[in-house]
């Protein structure tokens, strides 16, 4: 017998990882002698390093980089098992995490050091690159790592440093030394973000509260962002406006497609892509994966859907082992997956839940493989 174990994170409880190690322990006790492989998985967010160093026995650099508000920091990027490709994760250097809570600030806050590691794996000899964009501190359109990749921005024939407040300001790009080593590089930026570079359900107005921004500046940052995005369309003629999926980590996504020949794709696709995982499905007896809440937003391509698409193909059954499952969308999740288990059985608190997330995960999925014997 050979089972695949492909949790996701439970936010604010497990990693991955940790969620996968669980699972495995659970399962061991009903299946001590099959095949469990453990790969979990991630949908462009943060953990997507990890989650695809773990699982293809990659390895991280550690390079030297600015955070979002220019201090030095040390930072990581990966290199695939493969040899070949390079995991650029941008929490890495222009997370949300890596800012204390009065510091949070959209309109001060600069994606250079993001260009860093970008630069960092071209001078590394890499011309293939994963660039996961989920927890972004920014919303500077992706200018600051461009400014790291040699473009410049201009005011009055000055160059100006880019962040939030700057976008309006500019008069000119020049992208005349734009590292050229991009033209050859295949770029696939992860993510599952949907929304445009600028609106109602742009970058600003979407993204922005959460990474600081008060109802006037996110006003301020949609129009510098749309500021940029005239500009950019004038300079490359790619029109990001209304471009989905371009105001993904502050509108960093649509820098990338106009700037950088990058390609948009679903983050879990690149994800699974990357891992292999179709080939470790083929032979697999059933997949055990799971969540910290399964839901409507899942069918709306989180992770674990595109591990069900995948499994529909190969006709593998998907067991579900989440945190919570809204009950109300249990029978649309049912045409995906073919068992749904909460570790929520209503008796105990969403703090407890969460400390005693990794053992509840353990001795679930040892009760529900039992009764599949």
């Amino acid at each position: 017998m050979k089972i695949v174990i492909a949790p996701d994170a439970f936010k604010g409880s497990l990693h991955a990882e940790e969620a996968a190690d669980a699972i495995y322990s659970g399962v061991k006790k009903v299946y001590p002698h099959a095949e469990v492989v453990r790969l979990p998985v991630a949908d462009g967010g943060e953990g997507t390093l990890s989650v695809l160093m773990s699982s293809t026995g990659g390895t991280l650099r550690t390079v030297s980089v600015q955070d979002p508000l220019g201090r030095a920091m040390d930072a990581h990027f990966g290199v695939l098992g493969d040899g070949e490709t390079a995991v650029i994760e941008m929490a890495q250097a222009s997370g949300l995490l890596l800012l204390a809570d009065h510091e949070l600030d959209p309109m001060k806050a600069s994606t250079f050091g993001t260009g860093q590691l970008i630069r960092h794996a071209l001078d590394a000899g890499y011309r293939k690159m994963i660039i996961g964009l989920g927890g972004s501190a920014t919303n500077d359109g992706g200018t600051g790592l461009l400014e790291a990749l040699g473009v410049r921005f201009l005011a009055d024939e000055q160059v100006v440093q880019m962040n939030g407040s700057t976008l309006s300001i500019i008069d000119e790009i020049d992208i005349s030394q734009l590292d050229k080593r991009l033209l050859e590089t295949d770029i696939r930026i992860a993510s599952d973000v949907e929304n445009p570079f600028v609106g109602e359900q742009g970058a600003s107005f979407v993204f922005g509260p959460q990474k600081g921004a008060d109802a006037e500046m996110v006003l301020r940052l949609d129009e510098g962002l749309r500021h940029l995005a005239d500009m950019t369309e004038r300079q490359t003629g790619v029109r990001l406006h209304e471009l989905r999926g371009a105001g993904a980590a502050g509108g960093s996504a649509g820098a990338l497609l106009a700037y950088c020949g990058a390609n948009l794709k679903s983050g879990i696709d690149v994800v699974l892509e990357a891992m292999d995982f179709a080939k470790q499905l083929s032979s697999a007896d059933f997949i055990v994966t799971g969540e910290g809440k399964t839901d409507r937003q899942t069918l709306a391509g989180k992770a674990l859907m595109g591990i069900a698409k995948l499994a529909r193909v190969e006709n593998v059954p998907v067991i579900v082992i989440s945190g919570a499952i809204e009950e109300a969308a249990r029978q649309e999740l049912l045409e995906w997956f073919t068992e749904l288990y909460s570790l929520d059985d209503g008796k105990k608190s969403l703090a407890e839940l969460m400390a005693q997330a990794a053992k509840l995960l353990e001795n679930k999925a040892s009760i529900v493989l039992q009764h599949r014997q």
